[in-house]
């Protein structure tokens, strides 16, 4: 994140938590309320605490990455999770990860053409 666009994520923090205290708007986000503050002074957050702050904001994570938003898509996540002690090889990992890249790209387009 160039610093613009994090200087953006900390004023939409301060913006969101107006009159909340640090530790109540931490809490409403799920992180803790040093996590919080450190990202609310400009440093850059790990991607599940930016995830979870940008819900929390009901923004589009791409507005801070600079990604243009694909218009009409909607917010998807993909999320697979595997049984607890099951192990897969790393290239089956990269396959499945890759599969599911490339179906959503085809659903996007789809929409896009309808």
């Amino acid at each position: 994140m160039d610093d613009i666009r994090i200087k953006r994520l900390s004023e939409q923090i301060q913006l969101r938590r107006a009159g909340k205290g640090i530790r109540e708007a931490a809490r409403e986000v799920g992180i803790s309320h040093a996590t919080l503050s450190r990202v609310e002074n400009g440093k850059i957050p790990d991607l599940d605490t930016f995830g979870k702050i940008c819900i929390w904001l009901g923004e589009d994570p791409a507005v801070y990455l600079g990604i243009p938003p694909v218009a009409g898509a909607t917010n998807t996540t993909a999320r697979v999770h595997f049984k607890k002690g099951a192990t897969i090889r790393p290239e089956s990992a990269k396959a499945l990860s890759e599969m599911i890249l490339l179906a959503q790209q085809a659903f996007l387009e789809e929409e896009l053409e309808s």
